[in-house]
């Protein structure tokens, strides 16, 4: 007998890859389970497009506010994207192929607008500039806000890709604009697809920026009938119209993705020769000062304004202290449940590549596909039906907080796997060590920074979640986000502005991890998303 057929795949033994296979038997029923789990807003979906009758269907989507509110959210998409594309991809080709002086203080200036979330920025224009509202305020406010989920996966892919085709170009007569359309363009355009797809899913999800700056989207119109009507039947037949609209999103992407043309990746060995900009330098410069002046400049200097100047001294330090703890305890719990319930998933499409294991792993990440508002409906409508004791209860707020973030979770967990040195548990199986002590000595110990940014990024993006906090939160609970929205909606800009300062401080390291990791070779900001689109 060959040694081709007694061996498996790193000279192991047949018999040790066979007892590897049935190791952990109960891992697909978990991960399964944990899918299921996260899954079940979709469920909801489908059961709500079934219940509801084909006429109360055509009465709710026939009328005029349904035109009005897929008008608004097209056409914002629209601006938006485009205007985040051209931002994006500008400034990572002037960071990443230039002599910009001080590169690396305007890559963390450049990303960190991530860190203030996008109801906040609204908050900081509306209140400096009242005029600020509508369809171009909203333009204006989401742009500033979103341009990073571009920039960043544009900048790595520029960072990592093969600069010889730019210099091939360069040194056939090409000039720097052919170059770029020709060349990096191409390069760039799954980087450039991915931060598209990012910037639409926000743009569809967001409500607390829209509210405040009173233009009318499905997210806002939602809320609306279901806290100020309670009206199930309306806010659920317009979150089927917006959960379509975001896996339309992802499909495009997806047919997109096939078609799209493979630029060869990888170091050359030697980093790219920056082009000087030459006369280029102050114009580039100032163009850069306005990018980062009006993304994150406006922002600080209005949390600093309100703070100095407004009613924010006369408020109880008490208050402040009791909201970040408990946005911090609902963060730190909603983290780890996440974390570890990302777990079972990662390893079981990590150990089996089957299909059924990739199945199971795009299902849980098909919930970074639906709005935050409308995992909060389905949250609301599971408790009514079917757990009335849970309603408006702490397991509750996490449990949709979890839904919500466990994208997030896997992401960072399958990436640490990818890193894991093939074949490691094989060995530790063959020594004679039984397949769970080989999960807690071998596989968790390698993958425990990967755990640690899971933990990390899900909770200081829990911390800032508003939407759905306001349909989820017990009563009585106040977070760091519901005490700063309770005071905007009253134009208490003063109040607010301590809320929002913490929020944003809270929100800095992870900003500063997820550029780390994103430039410096770790898994990409658009990575959950684009797991969805394949």
């Amino acid at each position: 007998m060959s040694t081709q057929r007694c061996s498996g795949r790193n000279g192991l033994p047949l018999w040790v890859r066979w007892q590897a296979g049935r190791s952990l038997p109960l891992l697909p029923v978990v991960a399964g389970v944990v899918a299921l789990v996260v899954t079940c807003p979709l469920i909801f979906v489908a059961l709500q497009a079934g219940q509801a009758g084909s006429g109360a269907a055509s009465r709710l989507l026939g009328r005029p506010l349904v035109a009005t509110l897929l008008w608004n959210t097209a056409t914002l998409a629209t601006a938006v994207t485009a205007a985040t594309l051209v931002i994006g991809f500008s400034a990572a080709y002037v960071v990443e192929r230039t002599d910009l002086p001080a590169k690396r203080a305007w890559t963390v200036a450049l990303a960190m607008p991530l860190a203030v979330p996008e109801f906040v920025h609204g908050y900081c224009w509306v209140s400096l500039f009242p005029s600020v509202q509508g369809f171009w305020g909203a333009a204006l406010v989401m742009t500033s806000s979103l341009y990073p989920l571009v920039f960043l996966p544009v900048a790595a892919t520029l960072r990592r890709s093969d600069a010889a085709a730019e210099e091939v170009a360069r040194s056939l007569g090409h000039g720097r604009l052919a170059t770029v359309r020709r060349v990096t363009l191409p390069m760039a355009r799954p980087a450039l697809a991915g931060g598209a797809l990012l910037v639409s899913l926000y743009l569809l999800g967001e409500y607390g920026a829209f509210a405040m700056l009173r233009f009318t989207t499905f997210a806002t119109a939602i809320y609306t009938e279901f806290e100020t009507a309670f009206d199930v039947a309306s806010a659920g037949m317009l979150t089927l119209v917006l959960v379509a609209l975001a896996l339309l999103l992802v499909v495009l992407d997806a047919r997109v993705a096939r078609h799209r043309r493979v630029v060869r990746e990888g170091s050359t060995g030697r980093p790219c020769a920056p082009l000087p900009l030459g006369s280029w330098t102050i114009p580039v410069l100032a163009g850069l000062v306005a990018v980062v002046g009006s993304a994150l400049g406006v922002p600080l200097f209005a949390l600093v304004y309100w703070l100095v100047r407004g009613s924010s001294t006369t408020l109880p330090s008490a208050s402040i202290w009791s909201a970040t703890a408990t946005t911090l305890g609902y963060a730190l719990a909603t983290a780890a449940v996440a974390t570890g319930a990302a777990v079972p998933v990662a390893l079981y499409a990590w150990r089996r590549p089957t299909r059924l294991a990739r199945g199971v792993e795009r299902a849980a990440y098909l919930t970074r596909a639906l709005p935050g508002i409308a995992i909060a409906l389905a949250v609301v409508f599971f408790a009514l039906h079917y757990a009335q004791p849970f309603y408006q209860q702490p397991p509750l707020l996490v449990a949709g907080y979890v839904v919500l973030f466990f994208p997030l979770a896997l992401t960072a967990v399958r990436a640490s796997l990818a890193h894991v040195p093939h074949g490691v548990e094989d060995v530790a199986r063959s020594l004679g060590t039984r397949p769970l002590m080989v999960l807690f000595r071998v596989t968790l110990p390698l993958i425990v920074p990967g755990l640690g940014a899971a933990f990390a990024m899900v909770a200081l993006t829990a911390g800032t979640e508003l939407t759905a906090t306001l349909l989820l939160r017990p009563t009585g609970t106040e977070t760091l986000a519901t005490k700063f929205w309770a005071y905007t909606t009253n134009l208490s800009w003063g109040a607010a502005a301590p809320y929002a300062a913490v929020m944003t401080a809270l929100s800095i390291p992870a900003v500063l991890l997820l550029t780390r990791r994103t430039l410096g070779g770790g898994p990409g900001i658009s990575r959950s998303v684009k797991e969805v689109a394949r």
